[in-house]
């Protein structure tokens, strides 16, 4: 089972290197960075000739993976699953990263056995990291995006032209609050896990422990005193957050030394947590089974004998108090 990546096209399996940064974890920035919009104007980033249009997009996508998670949560929110296809790679990598399969689904687009291919089409000699998520255009045989962060905002607005679902998850006069959040939630949450995870000395790891449990303690202090990260209106920025604290406490926690508190031990994330997940459409985007199994089971590197646990006993349908705000 293999972590690795593309160097002028072709695959080389290793692991992140973390001896020229002190041990710490960079994340790599994602490298195609066009946007589908209405009229197929250019976005913020990247080149214009993406319009939206019913069947002509596509998602790969992994179910265990938490930034891919958020793409599928929002084709889900926002009612786009006869819009856009989607399909999804196996929970353990193989021997070249990402891969269809049994396990899974099949390319139904184009075909490949691993997502590397996918990349491969587009540049022959592409150097970089495989990840999830890849917005891939049908009609131009090309990806779209591959930035989880991007690919959510496309599809809050872009597609609502086909789509009856109106809720807007960046609402102009929250945007200003939505990124501040977003700032803080990444750094220290979503990437903070990993650099806790992924360490290599003890300094590093200390350095992102402490990161994760200073911002968790501040999310739950501030959801003591409102229902959602930036009030009384769910926003995009509770979706970022809802991926990884779903993880935390079934591989965080343990596989990834983020022990000092589970999510359960936080009296308002805990209760938030599970508001979410019983938000319509949310649960069937989870998937445990795939979840645990490509942690514990693709990160042999933190896990060498690939036995996953099978605890803990998480129930995120019971009751929730987040209805007292109102």
């Amino acid at each position: 089972m293999a972590h690795g990546e593309l160097i002028d096209g072709v695959w080389h399996t290793r692991f992140h290197d973390t001896k020229k940064t002190g041990g710490r974890f960079k994340r790599g920035q994602p490298k195609f960075r066009n946007w589908i919009t209405p009229d197929g104007s250019a976005g913020p980033s990247g080149a214009g000739g993406f319009p939206a249009a019913r069947g002509r997009y596509h998602l790969y996508v992994a179910l265990a993976c938490p930034w891919a998670h958020r793409t599928v949560a929002f084709r889900a929110l926002k009612g786009l699953a006869d819009i856009i296809s989607m399909d999804v790679v196996e929970p353990v990598m193989g021997d070249e990263g990402w891969q269809f399969g049994p396990d899974a689904d099949d390319d139904s687009v184009n075909g490949r056995k691993h997502l590397h291919e996918i990349y491969t089409l587009v540049d022959p000699h592409y150097t970089g990291r495989v990840s999830v998520p890849v917005l891939w255009d049908k009609e131009r045989h090309t990806i779209v995006n591959n930035e989880s962060s991007e690919i959510i905002r496309m599809l809050n607005s872009a597609f609502d032209a086909f789509t009856n679902e109106r809720t807007d998850f960046y609402p102009p006069d929250l945007r200003g609050e939505i990124d501040a959040v977003n700032e803080l939630v990444f750094n220290n949450v979503n990437n903070g896990v990993y650099r806790t995870g992924f360490a290599s000395t003890q300094e590093a790891y200390e350095e992102a422990f402490l990161d994760v449990f200073g911002a968790l303690d501040r999310l739950d202090a501030r959801l003591s005193r409102q229902r959602y990260l930036c009030g009384a209106r769910i926003t995009e920025a509770d979706w970022r957050l809802f991926t990884t604290l779903l993880r935390f406490d079934a591989v965080y926690y343990s596989h990834f030394k983020c022990n000092l508190r589970r999510i359960a031990d936080y009296p308002n994330l805990s209760n938030y947590l599970r508001e979410l997940y019983q938000w319509p459409g949310i649960a069937a985007t989870v998937n445990m089974d795939h979840i645990k199994r490509h942690y514990y089971m693709s990160m042999l590197f933190l896990n060498p004998n690939g036995i996953v646990p099978l605890g803990p006993a998480l129930d995120f349908e019971a009751e929730h108090d987040r209805g007292r705000f109102g």
